[in-house]
This record gives C-alpha cells, sequence and structure tokens, in this order.
C-alpha cells in the first residue's frame, strides 16, 4: 500500500502517517515536572549546606605568650546548649602556614559560652583563630583523664 504526498506516490510507512500530529503536550508535563523536581531538590541542598550554622564562634581576642605560643579567645553560640562540642583552634606563621593546631571540648552549658586557650605551634605565630566547631565530640575528649588541658 501506497501513500500520497503532495500528489507523489510514496511506500507507506516510510514518511510518517498522514494522521493528525501528535500532542507534544507530554513533553512539556515531563520537563516542567522535571525542573520543579531539580529545583527542590538544589533548594533543599543549598538549605542544608548553606542555612545557620548549628555552633557559631567569633574570636575576641588573642595574645602571645611566648615566642611559639598564644592564647586565643573566643565565644562560642550553640543551637543545643544541652550538648558537648568541640571546636579545632590552630595558630598559623607569618606565612599563613598552620603551626599548631588544637582540639578545645565546650561542655553543655549556656547558649553562648566564652572560652579561652593556649595553643602552642612549632614557629612564631602571628594570628591564632578557630578552625570549625562540631557536635561531634572524640571519645577521649569527654573522659576526665583528657590528655591535655
Amino acid at each position: 500500500m501506497t501513500n500520497t504526498i503532495g500528489g507523489i506516490r510514496v511506500p507507506e510507512g516510510r514518511y510518517g502517517s498522514r494522521d493528525r500530529p501528535r500532542s507534544r503536550r507530554w513533553k512539556l508535563v515531563a520537563w516542567v515536572s522535571g525542573a520543579l523536581v531539580v529545583g527542590g531538590v538544589v533548594t533543599f541542598l543549598g538549605y542544608t549546606n548553606l542555612g545557620t550554622a548549628p555552633i557559631e564562634t567569633q574570636r575576641t581576642g588573642f595574645s602571645s605568650v611566648d615566642p611559639t605560643t598564644m592564647r586565643l579567645n573566643f565565644d562560642v553560640v550553640r543551637d543545643e546548649p544541652g550538648k558537648a562540642a568541640v571546636c579545632i583552634v590552630r595558630v598559623r606563621s607569618v606565612d599563613g602556614a598552620e603551626t599548631g593546631r588544637k582540639e578545645v571540648l565546650i561542655p553543655p552549658g549556656g547558649r553562648s559560652t566564652s572560652v579561652s586557650t593556649v595553643i602552642k605551634g612549632t614557629r612564631e605565630p602571628v594570628t591564632a583563630d578557630v578552625f570549625g566547631c562540631s557536635y561531634q565530640v572524640p571519645g577521649y575528649l569527654s573522659t576526665d583523664h583528657r590528655p591535655t588541658e
């Protein structure tokens, strides 16, 4: 069987049927649905990764104790004051290299806590700061016999 297109006879099935063209509406619905799902996932990931941090810190001061040691003072504000936290603090030399690091236990307590600690470095430090904080306290920090103060 053959079809005619524009008065020319062509083999059946070769150039499609002359029936009514299919609606492309389903493609539009699929694209819009996919875009909404992708947008939702991106929004969720952005909120969980860039939203408010559960533990925020603010350095309030630092001072030299001796040629390789600094005292760091900082405030910690937590969204869950009943949980212990750990903050990693560090000192850096004039070239920006980290020369000393220490984990500091923040015991359960008030929402806002002021902390003072001493950090020893391998070279003369010029600054001290808080690298980050977490509620995932290592077991050796949460015992009564901590290795360092």
